[in-house]
């Protein structure tokens, strides 16, 4: 039985913010050849802009430049930004997910937040929830300088929330993460675009019933 439990943000806590998302801004190229461009290798935490970028090392204004020339150079136009301001990602709530929350804030289960991110991105998806009543700790990879999969920030989240790694769960919805979260000994899950089979698997091991 888990007595904490930790979350994404993009594709957990949100239904959106994919890698696939980012693809669909380009539905006439190969999605995994943006996907590739845009983000690099996601099971790497290596000097690619996107990893910097959540790493708080570049803006996105610089991340956006990179872009540009490598998507140019793959005969791919990147698409003018929002207009007025507007967030990059309109982030929209998955509902399931949140329920989840409330429903282990209830039981007494400390939570967490774990994201990989960027620092333009921060007030719109935190306008998603009340995270400073909901969860115990937020972990924003581009304002501790380290980003998953690197085992460190896995630790500095558990440290900061007191949490036993044998007794947290971790939901993400990129494999590789979920693997990393593994290997320091925590209990994780992948979290699909349907999130019921994961939302069933933490509650099975944080001891709730329907």
């Amino acid at each position: 039985m888990v007595d904490t439990v930790i979350f994404d943000v993009g594709g957990v806590l949100a239904r959106n913010g994919r890698h696939s998302d980012f693809a669909r801004r380009f539905p006439e190229a190969d999605a995994a050849v943006v996907v590739k461009i845009l983000v690099g290798d996601y099971a790497q935490d290596g000097d690619h802009p996107w990893h910097r970028l959540e790493r708080g090392e570049i803006t996105l204004e610089e991340n956006r430049r990179l872009n540009k020339i490598a998507l140019a150079e793959a005969g791919i136009e990147l698409p003018a930004p929002p207009a007025g301001g507007a967030p990059m990602i309109d982030w929209a709530l998955n509902e399931p997910v949140a329920s989840l929350v409330h429903d282990l804030k209830a039981a007494g289960v400390r939570l967490g937040v774990l994201t990989n991110n960027v620092a333009e991105f921060r007030e719109s998806w935190r306008a998603m929830l009340p995270f400073d009543e909901l969860f115990d700790d937020v972990v924003d990879s581009h304002e501790v300088g380290v980003r998953k999969l690197n085992p460190e920030i896995y630790q500095l989240a558990l440290a900061r929330l007191g949490a036993e790694p044998g007794r947290t769960a971790f939901l993400d919805d990129v494999p590789s993460n979920v693997t990393a979260a593994e290997g320091v000994g925590m209990l994780a899950v992948v979290v699909d675009e349907d999130p019921a089979p994961a939302v069933a698997t933490v509650r099975r091991w944080a001891g709730l019933t329907d």
